[in-house]
Order: C-alpha cells, then sequence, then structure tokens
C-alpha cells in the first residue's frame, strides 16, 4: 500500500526568517497550540508509514509569504510536494503564481473561500470574482490542481468557473464541507453533487470533514461517504491528515480515515489512500 497524505502543513521556529503575517490578522490557535517543522513534519510521515505527503501552505500563519514551505520542498524533494497560496485578486497573481509553481517548485495552489469562520474573509466575490479569471486561466492551462477550501453552499459559483474550464483540477478541501443536514435521506448532498459532472473536481476526507458529519444529528458517517464516493467514484477521493492542525499523532489520524474508509474495495481503498494523489501531483510511486 502506498500512503500519499494530501493536507498536512509545517511551521518553522525561526520567526524572524519567516514571520506571521495571517490572512485576516489572526494567526489559527492550532498553529499555537501544535507547531511541526518540516523536519517534524518528516518524522511524523515516517511513523505513520506514509511515503509522501502535499505540503499546504499555512496561510493562518504565513499569509502568502510561501518561502518556508518552499524552503521545505527543497529539503525534502523525494517525500513532499507543495501547494502555494496566492493573492487570486492581485493584478500581479499570474506573475507571483508562476514564480511559485515555476521556479521554486510548486506542484499546486490553494485558496480559501469561506471556512466557517470570520477569520479569513472571502476574497472578493468568491471564487467567481471576474478578477480571479486570468488565475483560472493559467492554472487551467497549465494542469494545475487548485486546492480550494468552501462550503457545499459555494458551489454555484465554482461551477461557474468550471463550466469554461471543464477538465480543471480541482481538490476540494475537507470533501467540501458536505451538508448532511437533517440526516436520510439526505437531499442536502446534491448541492456537492451538482460538481460530480466535473471530471477535475476531486474530494478530500480529512478529520474536519469526519468531524463535522459527527456532530450533524442524525447522519451516518459511512453511509454519507458511501453516497459521496457514489457521485464521484473512488477514483476521485482522496485523504489528507490535516496534520498538525487536527489533534493527534498523524499515524493515528491515518489509521481513524482508513478505519472510516474500510468497506472500500482493496484497490478503491489503494487508491483513495495514495493512487489518486500521486497521478494528480504526478509522483511516481516507489520512485524520488
Amino acid at each position: 500500500m502506498h500512503y500519499f497524505d494530501t493536507h498536512t502543513h509545517a511551521l518553522s521556529a525561526d520567526t524572524g526568517t519567516y514571520p506571521s503575517q495571517p490572512l485576516g490578522g489572526t494567526r489559527s490557535q492550532w498553529s499555537e497550540l501544535r507547531p511541526v517543522d518540516a523536519d517534524g513534519l518528516i518524522r511524523s510521515l515516517d511513523a505513520a508509514g506514509v511515503e509522501h505527503a502535499a505540503l499546504v501552505q499555512a496561510s493562518t500563519v504565513y499569509g502568502f509569504d510561501n518561502r518556508y514551505a518552499a524552503d521545505a520542498l527543497e529539503r525534502h524533494p523525494d517525500r513532499l510536494v507543495g501547494v502555494c497560496s496566492v493573492d487570486f485578486l492581485a493584478d500581479s497573481a499570474v506573475d507571483t503564481l508562476r514564480y511559485w509553481i515555476e521556479e521554486r517548485g510548486f506542484r499546486g495552489v490553494r485558496i480559501r473561500v469561506s471556512d466557517g469562520t470570520t477569520k479569513v474573509p472571502t476574497p472578493g466575490a468568491g471564487v467567481s470574482d471576474e478578477r480571479m479569471e486570468a488565475v483560472w486561466d493559467y492554472v487551467a492551462s497549465h494542469h494545475i490542481p487548485v486546492c480550494i477550501q468552501m462550503h457545499s453552499k459555494d458551489v454555484p459559483k465554482l461551477t461557474d468557473v468550471l463550466r469554461t474550464r471543464p477538465g480543471m483540477t480541482v481538490l476540494l478541501d475537507h470533501a467540501g464541507r458536505p451538508n448532511a443536514a437533517g440526516g436520510p435521506p439526505y437531499t442536502h448532498l446534491d448541492e456537492i453533487g451538482r460538481l460530480a459532472g466535473f471530471e477535475g473536481v476531486h474530494l478530500k476526507v480529512t478529520p474536519p470533514a469526519l468531524r463535522r458529519l459527527d456532530d450533524e444529528p442524525g447522519a451516518d458517517v459511512t453511509e454519507v461517504l458511501r453516497r459521496l464516493v457514489g457521485m464521484f467514484g473512488a477514483r476521485r477521493v482522496m485523504w489528507g491528515s490535516n496534520f498538525p492542525a487536527s489533534a493527534g499523532a498523524l499515524a493515528e489520524l491515518r489509521g481513524a480515515i482508513e478505519d472510516r474508509l474500510s468497506w472500500l474495495e482493496p484497490d478503491d481503498l489503494a487508491a483513495v489512500l495514495g493512487g489518486n494523489a500521486a497521478r494528480v501531483y504526478r509522483v511516481a510511486v516507489g520512485t524520488p
């Protein structure tokens, strides 16, 4: 089994070289309580038996300054791929993204649209803001995966973007926060299900996604996951530990998600736990 964790973070203790400048002006609580640097992340991956991981820019600590993540990628190119953050609304957004992708080695980019808090304001009018058009065109034409943190209520705006770029690769952080309100028959899951028709849209199953479903009265988490996999197919679902933002050892976080998905057929489970991410991020399994 090849394990590829699609959602990790790392922070430096060197605040002089890498100062805190979080989006929204408020540093995330997890970064104060559970900071882990890149070397600590690698040790945690080793302990969990995870070969590769996507290092996602900690924007609630560093904002759009991707230097620490970039330096970590240079130190661990055989283990990490990078997902940067840029200001999609800036006139220089494409040039900035081109720098991080083409010169500093990032493989993907992330945008936070809505995360259930007021700490990180929605950029402009959201993903369909016309000022983002050039960025969407760039990532679509260069086949760059875009990780989007959003709620399922934002689906109509993302659909507007995808209609003119139907092949764009999108990874929905925390499974796009699917709406399981009211329990069976889960009619609100159709919100996120509208994206299933776009072949490039993938779901990340993470501890925050599972916790949100666990907290929904009347919802059966396994049944919701079955329905989501039924909508998108196992080849468009991935796992992510959200380590260290989610509390617990990375090995424990991985194990908990694997247990939740134990009903999958072996080949499908292998795809969710590693194969899909390796394909999307262009990582040759078994080789650096």
